[in-house]
């Protein structure tokens, strides 16, 4: 069944940005198991294995996001509304791997009704979370 976005034409692609590109794309290999695509020189490193491609960008620490920005980038551990979800079949295995990579173990796994999760940050400043879907998944809480 398609999706909305897919019905308007419209596709999901991640973009993360780093302030070291061969850094980055080490510890996203290592860690969640993804590959490499396309290469756009110093500037970015297309990732896949995931629902949707990742972009590594290129970024230094201290530029504007864009003009008039009210801050500047920082890779120092921060927070935003958005963050990306991983799921995995063997959330241990994969907590594991990501620890080992660089990954900050920040809330060891807890359990949901739709399963399992662990909160951790890239060596970036970024926080993501790995999830073990189980049973029903979310439809376990979904409320239509």
């Amino acid at each position: 069944m398609a999706r909305p976005a897919q019905e308007a034409g419209m596709r999901l692609l991640v973009n993360v940005d780093v302030d070291d590109l061969g850094r980055a794309t080490a510890f996203y290999v290592a860690a969640l198991g993804l590959r490499v695509g396309r290469r756009f020189g110093a500037a970015g490193v297309e990732l896949l294995g995931a629902d949707a491609p990742i972009y590594l960008l290129a970024k230094p620490a201290g530029t504007v996001p864009f003009p008039g920005a009210g801050s500047r980038r920082g890779y120092d551990r921060h927070w935003t509304p958005i963050h990306l979800d991983f799921v995995a079949d063997d959330l241990d295995a994969a907590l594991a791997r990501a620890v080992a990579a660089g990954a900050r173990l920040e809330e060891p796994p807890s359990e949901h009704a739709w399963g399992r999760m662990a909160v951790l940050a890239d060596p970036f400043g970024h926080g993501f979370c790995l999830l073990q879907l189980v049973g029903r998944g979310y439809d376990a809480v979904a409320d239509g």
